[in-house]
């Protein structure tokens, strides 16, 4: 647990902290096929505290903010900012986001700790625009031109190594297209 606060943040206290890695890869569309990025990225992870909900529901969060930068130019090519939510009574977890190409998603899923493995967290987690409870938010815009209909993203959680993939299916330039990241960072 994180010493310096009361608040119970479950599987989520490993996140609190800043992350980095280089190594990151982007499989994203192009309008001739397929574009590979290689990137650095920093994630800062901070307590958010306690939330209750109409006094029924009791929430713990951490907030972040997540930057992405090309390995070749430095270009800046993802901002993300959200919440990680864990549900104490439930053990549910829950992960919110919002990038400023006007999207934003609510997106749920389970949590798997398994001390066997280096003390290993694994949180699964997933929207989808056919889901009823959770789900895709799309601008007009990145519905006509992007239109992404599902988000699936793993992250695995160590003492001081958090790896992810993430998978968006898009709807784009004319064809269904899987766009892809994953990266390793190392907490600072």
């Amino acid at each position: 647990m994180t010493e310096s606060s009361a608040t119970n943040y479950g599987p989520l206290d490993g996140l609190i902290g800043i992350w980095q890695g280089n190594k990151g890869k982007d499989v994203s569309p192009d309008p001739d096929g397929t574009e590979l990025n290689e990137f650095y990225e920093t994630i800062v992870f901070t307590e958010a505290g306690d939330v209750s909900n109409a006094e029924e529901q009791l929430l713990s969060a951490v907030h972040y903010v997540q930057k992405v930068q090309r390995i070749s130019n430095g270009e800046q090519i993802h901002h993300e900012t959200g919440y990680w939510i864990w549900e104490q009574s439930t053990k549910k977890v829950t992960h919110c986001l919002v990038i400023p190409r006007g999207m934003s998603l609510l997106e749920a899923g389970v949590f798997v700790e398994n001390s066997a493995i280096n003390s290993t967290i694994t949180f699964d987690v997933k929207a989808c625009t056919d889901e009823v409870n959770w789900q895709l938010i799309q601008s007009p815009f990145m519905q006509k031109n992007a239109r992404m209909s599902e988000y699936f993203q793993q992250f695995i959680l160590t003492e001081n190594k958090l790896s992810y993939t993430q998978s968006m299916i898009l709807d784009i330039y004319g064809k269904v297209f899987e766009h892809t990241d994953q990266n390793t960072l190392i907490r600072q």
